[in-house]
């Protein structure tokens, strides 16, 4: 028999902590849902479409920064004290909400102030950065579904509950940094050649600021804490 090319995880007393057959079913089911495109690939996706395959990048990294310490908080419980307040959880949901609209209506002005073909000026990529961490730390649905899904692959049996959901949730943001990047050379990659037309570079713009739009609508009206 083949031996397992994911090895056992283990923990400092020598016990195994996550088994590998556990391991191989939790990164199928979160390669599964990492290739369904979500807000995260969207908001991406306009990012490199809009400014370009660097920019696109940064906002990957930006977006899994918030990724990891959204799991963080999960496997520490912290998440279960914004969940528990639906006071909190809707707070924060609406002021994601707003800031992904605000960034919109920014990118459309910027695509109507360029309409008279002088180049719209380029966003730093530490803006772009933290517009994408402030996009996803924001966003309380990522809280929630690190505190819904990590703990079905955890095994309290084997103790250091803790412990597994970080390495779950390591694995998880590992993983999405793969995936998200892929998207977004791949968009950047469709749109690199037509980055010279003026009228394309209008178009991205408008593309972009209408996804932020409605990526903050959605958030907005979607669902509630419960």
């Amino acid at each position: 028999m083949a031996p397992s090319v994911v090895p056992a995880v283990y923990t400092l007393n020598g016990n195994i902590m996550i088994e590998p057959s556990k391991l191989y079913l939790f990164m199928g089911a979160a390669l599964a849902l990492l290739l369904i495109p979500g807000p995260a690939v969207l908001y991406i996706t306009a990012r490199s479409a809009s400014q370009g395959r660097v920019a696109g990048l940064v906002s990957v990294l930006a977006i899994e920064t918030a990724n990891l310490i959204q799991a963080i908080a999960a496997a520490l419980g912290l998440s279960a004290i914004l969940l528990s307040s639906a006071l909190a959880f809707d707070v924060v949901k609406y002021l994601g909400a707003a800031y992904l609209i605000y960034l919109g209506i920014r990118k459309l002005m910027a695509s109507n102030n360029g309409a008279d073909g002088e180049a719209v000026k380029q966003e730093s990529l530490s803006r772009i950065y933290w517009q994408g961490f402030a996009v996803n730390i924001l966003n309380p649905k990522t809280a929630l579904f690190y505190f819904a899904f990590l703990p079905q692959f955890v095994d309290p049996a084997k103790g250091n509950v803790i412990g597994q959901n970080l390495l779950l949730g390591a694995v998880f943001v590992g993983m999405a940094i793969i995936t998200d990047s892929t998207f977004a050379l791949l968009a950047s990659s469709l749109t690199g050649k037509l980055t010279g037309s003026r009228r394309f570079q209008k178009g991205s713009r408008y593309f972009a600021g209408l996804v932020y739009i409605g990526l903050g609508i959605t958030t907005a009206l979607t669902g509630t804490r419960k």
